[in-house]
């Protein structure tokens, strides 16, 4: 027997057996996966259709869980599933980084079960085949032309089974959270969680980083090494070994910087933007043409002096022939 604790885990897997949803033009039968959430002290349960198991869709669905459990347990539990856990077994998994971020943005840890243990994870496989008796069932003969359609039908059963008295207990799963576990949870964060992308780079000789042939800035000591970019559509955070170094304001111009004056970056390498900046706007003068071949010039080159006599070699040739 296993004492669950009220709050701690939530156990989370994806049943073996596939759903279908039908294709509006086509007619065809396209697969969804369904997955599978169980507080173990209570045992309320939640499911959902998903186009994949891939990881944004795993980190929708434990998001949904949360908010349809109203609250955050310790610990999310999966089964070593690949878009989770990107290295399995052993005493510390690797835990796949987005996986990771998401959980800590809600303030709980990915504990996954450990591999050929079956008690770790027995209560979602069991939540798994009343999934199977209590919606697959009942949906028979069904048919569904979109996740939405789908997920209401789910919804509506899983409602059904929580509300429903447990097999020789005088209550049922919702009951039974509300009473012992409900208020164990962790409060729900104001905002939902955000995925961001993730580039390693190296500070350049100019102390910037690039990113889409946009440029930041990074503090002078950080010249060679290599760092961490995590971004979205609004910033772009910079870490170095884990710890967080700047953060800068989202732009995709392309061959322009961003910089913060408390990087105190060296005077020459402000002379060097200083002067590339010049250049571009006497290549723009001649032709646009002229600008973006320079602008591509200056990434090939990388270092900053070698650019801009290269640019200044390129730019001596309206001596010889003129801008035409």
């Amino acid at each position: 027997r296993i004492d669950h604790i009220a709050g701690d885990q939530m156990y989370v897997d994806f049943a073996g057996d596939k759903l279908y949803i039908s294709d509006r033009n086509t007619g065809d039968k396209v697969p969804v996966e369904v997955f599978a959430a169980i507080l173990p002290c209570s045992q309320i349960t939640y499911y959902e259709a998903v186009p994949s198991q891939k990881k944004e869709y795993l980190i929708q669905a434990c998001e949904n869980a949360f908010h349809y459990f109203g609250g955050v347990p310790n610990a999310i539990v999966p089964d070593n599933l690949k878009s989770a856990v990107t290295k399995p077994g052993g005493i510390e998994p690797v835990i796949n980084d987005d996986f990771a971020a998401f959980a800590d943005h809600y303030g709980c840890v990915v504990f996954p079960a450990r591999v050929r243990k079956p008690k770790d994870k027995a209560l979602v496989e069991n939540a798994v085949r009343l999934l199977y008796r209590e919606v697959y069932s009942k949906m028979t003969g069904l048919k569904f032309n979109d996740l939405e359609a789908l997920n209401i039908e789910i919804m509506k059963h899983t409602d059904a089974l929580n509300s429903r008295k447990m097999y020789n207990r005088s209550y049922s799963r919702k009951e039974r959270f509300i009473e012992v576990e409900k208020d164990r949870l962790h409060t729900l964060p104001t905002t939902r969680f955000i995925s961001k992308s993730r580039k390693t780079a190296t500070v350049m000789r100019n102390s910037y980083v690039s990113l889409n042939n946009h440029y930041y800035s990074v503090p002078k000591e950080y010249i060679g090494d290599t760092v961490k970019l995590l971004y979205d559509g609004d910033t772009v955070e910079i870490y170095h070994k884990f710890r967080h170094i700047t953060t800068h304001r989202r732009d995709d111009t392309p061959f322009t910087y961003s910089e913060k004056p408390s990087h105190k970056l060296p005077g020459v390498l402000h002379e060097y933007r200083i002067r590339m900046d010049d250049v571009y706007c006497k290549a723009r003068k001649i032709d646009p043409i002229v600008e973006e071949y320079i602008k591509l010039v200056a990434v090939a080159k990388k270092y900053p002096a070698q650019a801009v006599r290269s640019a200044d070699g390129i730019l001596s040739l309206v001596e010889r022939f003129g801008h035409d």
